[in-house]
């Protein structure tokens, strides 16, 4: 089981910002854009940026941080408040499930999110509750 403790998150906030009073916090607050920028500026033509939660159930781990992903991939296509999980399994191989759709809050999303995977296994016949 992952506990809030294992999970591993990459810092956006520079070193030298983590540690000070709030208002020196605010007075640099500019300082968070150079390392923004810097990555935009190196991405490649067919790349953006977008900030990922990786679960990987085999590890037991689960990884949040800002990652290069190509345009045309799931991760890339979202707009705005999107949210997408991809599901590898056996049966699908290399290839995900994908299910996406517009994020509004934890609670609806996870309400959806429940929903939709519901009426998968409803009309693949699965029974869902044993």
């Amino acid at each position: 089981m992952i506990e809030l403790d294992d999970i591993e998150v990459d810092n956006l906030v520079p070193v030298e910002l983590r540690n000070i009073g709030k208002q020196e916090f605010l007075d640099r607050i500019n300082e968070l854009d150079t390392p923004f920028q810097n990555l935009k500026k190196n991405l490649g033509e067919n790349s953006v940026l977008r900030h990922l939660g990786i679960l990987d159930l085999k590890k037991e781990s689960l990884t949040v941080k800002l990652e290069v992903v190509d345009k045309q991939s799931p991760a890339g296509l979202l707009r705005g408040s999107d949210g997408f999980f991809e599901v590898y399994t056996k049966s699908y191989g290399k290839q995900p499930l994908v299910i996406q759709g517009a994020g509004a809050g934890k609670q609806v999303t996870a309400r959806g999110l429940l929903s939709d995977i519901i009426k998968v296994a409803m009309t693949a016949g699965q029974p869902i509750l044993r």
